[in-house]
């Protein structure tokens, strides 16, 4: 997949490329001076999945080595750069698929060690937030953001570049693997965002009424139960031999996602008492949620920002322009590794600043 961008003199800017291939899709973009987007090459591995109903992470890591080479060269021609003429190179450390994220990790690092530039690691998270940069130059922090995708459900304190803290996160599903669920359960195919929001649109969001968890003195997130609710109203319905309405049943489903979403950033920009809300992740490219996250914002009158679609799957253009803020505090050398698993808070002291 690719998207045509700025065209420019790249002479006095800071160019990095970005390296992303935490999950499913390869993609390496190079970004000047941190939200100029001169290339964003993505390679999807969706319709390769499809067949298995989500990601298969041998699979996926296979995918990446074929693709990884074709899609830097590719990057560099769209961008019309040359490898000598980048500064620095920024790649996905985590969190993701281990094997996915070693992939990119060993391109970035061979493309580092080979040109003697700085390689700079980036989380995967953080890389979601920095889609917002990009498509809003003029936006800095501090704002709070939901970060919505298959992987994760988490509310971020944005207090400025690299500096983030968690204030709320999903307890078992993330909400993308929610939607991914409920589709399976529906036979709507795989991924499952994008075909209930499109089922959405033609049903009754108030024909079912699916639970919303709220926690005591928490912005935490629970989608297991509303998971588990429409999956017995579906069993239960087939039981007695009635129509499941499909669309019905998507529109329910989402309202009660969106609700717990929205309810729970508004509160999260309460307590910090900022003034900018923002969206990141693949689920953030739901209608609904940008549409009630839009009319939340304008109520209590702060700002409210999203980016477009296509920076809201995973992308290499976010990791670049994260990578490009990240650079100031942040180094790592040959030695550095992939975590399946890693904490957005606290980055900069996982890496030393002067590493090679």
């Amino acid at each position: 997949m690719k998207e045509a961008f700025a065209v420019m003199d790249n002479k006095g800017h800071i160019l990095t490329l970005g390296i992303e291939s935490s999950c499913d899709e390869t993609s390496v973009a190079i970004v000047a001076d941190g939200r100029i987007v001169l290339s964003n090459i993505i390679s999807s591995q969706i319709e390769i999945h499809k067949a298995f109903g989500g990601v298969v992470p041998e699979i996926a890591s296979r995918k990446h080595v074929e693709a990884i080479i074709g899609v830097i060269d590719a990057a560099l021609k769209e961008a019309n750069v040359s490898l000598s003429e980048i500064d620095q190179i920024g790649v996905t450390f985590g969190p993701g698929l281990i094997g996915a994220l070693l992939v990119g990790l060993s391109a970035a690092k061979t493309i580092a060690f080979a040109l003697n530039k700085p390689l700079i690691p980036v989380h995967h998270i953080e890389g979601h937030i920095s889609a917002n940069f990009i498509e809003y130059p003029e936006l800095k922090p501090p704002f709070v953001c939901l970060v919505a995708s298959g992987g994760h459900s988490h509310i971020v304190d944005c207090r400025s570049y690299g500096d983030f803290r968690i204030m709320g996160r999903t307890r078992d599903d993330a909400a993308g693997e929610a939607f991914d669920k409920i589709s399976r359960a529906l036979e709507l195919g795989y991924p499952g965002g994008p075909v209930i929001d499109r089922m959405a649109k033609e049903g009754n969001p108030h024909a079912i009424q699916f639970p919303k968890v709220h926690f005591n003195d928490s912005l935490d997130f629970s989608f297991s139960g509303v998971k588990t609710s429409v999956l017995n109203y579906l069993n239960n319905t087939k039981a007695r031999g009635e129509e499941i309405i499909s669309a019905d049943v998507c529109a329910s489903f989402q309202r009660a996602v969106v609700d717990i979403l929205v309810e729970n950033l508004m509160k999260a920009a309460d307590k910090t008492c900022y003034k900018k809300i923002c969206l990141a992740g693949g689920v953030a490219a739901n209608s609904a949620l940008r549409k009630a996250a839009e009319e939340a914002a304008l109520k209590a009158g702060i700002e409210f920002y999203r980016p477009s679609p296509i920076l809201c799957t995973d992308n290499g253009a976010m990791i670049a322009c994260a990578a490009h803020y990240a650079s100031k505090e942040r180094r790592a050398g040959s030695n550095l590794n992939a975590f399946a698993n890693v904490s957005i808070e606290n980055i900069d002291g996982l890496f030393n600043k002067s590493a090679n």
